[in-house]
């Protein structure tokens, strides 16, 4: 692997060579679908250990080592097993690493996983940060599971997280933001400008949708199988909430909320985004797992003209007041190694193209 690779984010193709290459190396040939325009869809190996904790290995410990020390039991995954919320669970991926001197990784939730409020994190040995693996890692990687609203149903291939990888530091600059909004438009609708990223804003009027603004989890339900698409009844899992004349919501402490941002978002097909804490001095609540944004969301040429940013809300200890409008978090956008060769969208089988408010893919559609 002696090739000098491009900076920025890295496309399909390029995934596809750091596997052809052995910089990513798998227990089995990649799903047709698990490489993405921007990022690798990671999938679960043949067991889970459930664990007394959390925890980072550090730089002196392999996570095997630390797996040992804290694992409760082992579960067989082969034939699918239920993964109860509260829980934290260790599970070994197929995919590994062998990454190139100057390449590095990064991994966040799939989309569909956030919006089940299923808590995930990579873990790589010897880490110190959870999700971020340095340029020239070598090792296997793991995938801490721990469900917080619903139990899961889980299985060997299950892929509940995602990887992006990149060369040198390609996020934009205020000035070149700007820039790229004046040509592409990144932001419709709100009204701030776009500076470090695009501001994004709660929509707690739910206009176009005879008012609903939002769904709350319940609690006990039944188990959701994260590999069956558009099986379940939403009225089953999730409480509608509507506009009732004022445009606010206090979220209760400990309760799971979909709500959708009041813009609508563009992520051209030159670049890529992904989705961060407004203000990280805001504690009160915590705003979307699944942070990535491919190239083509929200693209007109890809059929996502209009698509706005759904968003997994979370309160922390205390009753929190939103308010229609308010900014609850930014999308950074980041310049691609090279022309992709694919967008995010409908031809691509994308889940969540031209989305307004989207409960994730294993429910039926809600026609209130």
């Amino acid at each position: 692997m002696t090739d000098t690779w491009p900076r920025g984010v890295f496309t399909a193709r390029l995934i596809e060579k750091l596997h052809a290459e052995g910089a990513i190396q798998a227990a089995r040939p990649f799903d047709p679908d698990q490489v993405q325009p921007a990022s690798l869809d990671l999938r679960l190996g043949k067991t889970a250990f459930r664990v007394r904790s959390s925890f980072l290995p550090g730089p002196g410990h392999s996570v095997a080592e630390r797996i040992e020390a804290l694992k409760l039991h082992e579960i067989d995954l082969s034939r699918g097993a239920v993964l109860e919320r509260g829980c934290v669970y260790l599970v070994p991926l197929e995919e590994s690493l062998d990454l190139p001197e100057g390449v590095s990784a990064s991994a966040n939730p799939k989309s569909s996983t956030g919006r089940l409020d299923v808590f995930t994190r990579v873990i790589g040995d010897r880490a110190r940060g959870f999700d971020q693996l340095p340029p020239g890692y070598k090792g296997p990687l793991y995938l801490e599971i721990s469900p917080r609203t619903f139990p899961v149903l889980v299985r060997t291939g299950s892929r509940l997280s995602q990887m992006r990888f990149r060369c040198g530091d390609s996020r934009l600059s205020v000035a070149a933001h700007q820039r790229l909004h004046e040509t592409d438009t990144l932001v419709i609708g709100g009204d701030q400008p776009v500076d470090n990223g695009v501001a994004l804003s709660i929509d707690l009027m739910g206009q176009g949708r005879d008012g609903l603004i939002g769904f709350r989890s319940k609690r006990h339900t039944a188990v959701v199988d994260v590999d069956r698409k558009a099986a379940l009844d939403v009225l089953d899992f999730w409480e509608p909430l509507y506009a009732r004349g004022r445009s606010e919501l206090i979220l209760d402490p400990d309760e799971f909320y979909i709500l959708v941002s009041l813009e609508a978002v563009h992520v051209p097909p030159t670049h890529a985004a992904e989705m961060v804490p407004f203000d990280p001095l805001v504690g009160e609540f915590r705003v979307h797992y699944a942070g990535f944004f491919d190239p083509g969301f929200g693209h007109s040429a890809a059929g996502g003209t209009g698509s706005r940013a759904v968003l997994e809300v979370r309160s922390r200890e205390v009753p929190f007041l939103l308010g229609h409008g308010q900014i609850i978090g930014r999308l950074i956008y980041e310049e691609l190694a090279e022309k992709p060769d694919r967008l995010y969208g409908s031809a691509f089988g994308s889940n969540y193209q031209a989305q307004t408010l989207k409960l994730s893919k294993h429910f039926k559609p809600f026609t209130g």
